[in-house]
């Protein structure tokens, strides 16, 4: 008789990305230069943390630690986190915001999407994105195209509205996806499909994009630079977790089975999970609110 392997438990489709927690070296600059380089708005503030964001919606979490230094570029952690507009005249709002600053920014369209990329001054990496509708992303069965090709800037900034002042991040802004630098490629395969349900949706070299519901990627894992790397060390400014929001508190326990099923430590309390990956990174789900 066949056997016939039963597929990995799957995460619900409608997960979505949450705020990202960083360490910063002075807490004061990096709320600065958020609200003036990405229009985030200070909704929350005591001692040496903030939650930055737009409207209600956190997109970050910083803890000052006067005097950190920037996370080797070997070492696992943040590669960047992308902030994800509505649309391509708000994209072209704020590149024409970020040019009047004067702030350098690298660009890459992707085919699924148009981003821009910076860093902010602890070097933790930034993207801000717009998608192109799923109508025009080209899919080689289950893994999505995507490449890194020269932007349309002279379109993008002729998209009407796109002339319009930048006034702040446009209501519907959310944490489109995080980008992680890991250590082993394969290990972080085991690790977010088999154990925690995510799809793989596009392999590079060293390179890995899962997610879930059909999306380009939630989550990038690679290597380039930090391959058999530690976690970047403790005082550093770094990668503190990112926030994964669930539908149901339902799913959040059905994680932590798959969790404990597969012999990895975690922590559940309150309807929050928290686990680390194999490098170290730390991702936190919540049930229905970060």
């Amino acid at each position: 008789m066949t056997q016939f392997q039963t597929p990995p438990a799957r995460l619900p489709k409608t997960l979505s990305i949450g705020p990202v927690e960083l360490s910063v070296s002075d807490l004061q600059r990096s709320v600065a230069f958020y609200g003036q380089a990405l229009g985030m708005t200070v909704l929350e503030q005591s001692g040496n943390r903030a939650t930055l964001g737009q409207g209600t919606t956190p997109l970050l979490r910083l803890r000052g630690h006067p005097g950190a230094r920037p996370a080797p570029a070997s070492a696992t952690g943040l590669y960047h986190f992308a902030v994800l507009l509505p649309s391509r005249a708000d994209l072209g709002r704020w590149v024409r915001h970020v040019a009047a600053l004067g702030i350098r920014v690298g660009q890459s369209d992707h085919l699924v999407s148009e981003a821009f990329y910076l860093n902010d001054p602890d070097g933790h990496g930034i993207e801000v994105y717009r998608d192109r509708p799923r109508g025009e992303w080209r899919w080689n069965l289950d893994q999505v195209q995507m490449a890194s090709e020269p932007i349309d800037i002279p379109g993008l900034l002729a998209e009407p509205g796109a002339d319009q002042p930048f006034t702040g991040l446009p209501d519907g802004t959310v944490m489109g996806h995080v980008h992680l630098r890991v250590g082993d490629v394969a290990a972080s395969e085991r690790f977010y499909r088999t154990v925690l349900g995510f799809d793989v949706v596009a392999r590079w070299p060293g390179a890995l994009f899962v997610s879930v519901g059909g999306y380009h990627h939630h989550l990038g894992l690679n290597t380039w630079q930090s391959a058999g790397g530690p976690p970047a060390p403790e005082g550093s400014a770094r990668l503190e977790g990112v926030h994964l929001i669930l539908p149901a508190a339902a799913d959040v326990d059905a994680l932590a089975g798959r969790l404990q099923a597969a012999g990895l430590a975690f922590t559940q309390n309150a309807g929050r999970l928290d686990v680390d990956d194999p490098a170290g990174n730390r991702l936190t789900f919540t049930a229905g609110a970060a």
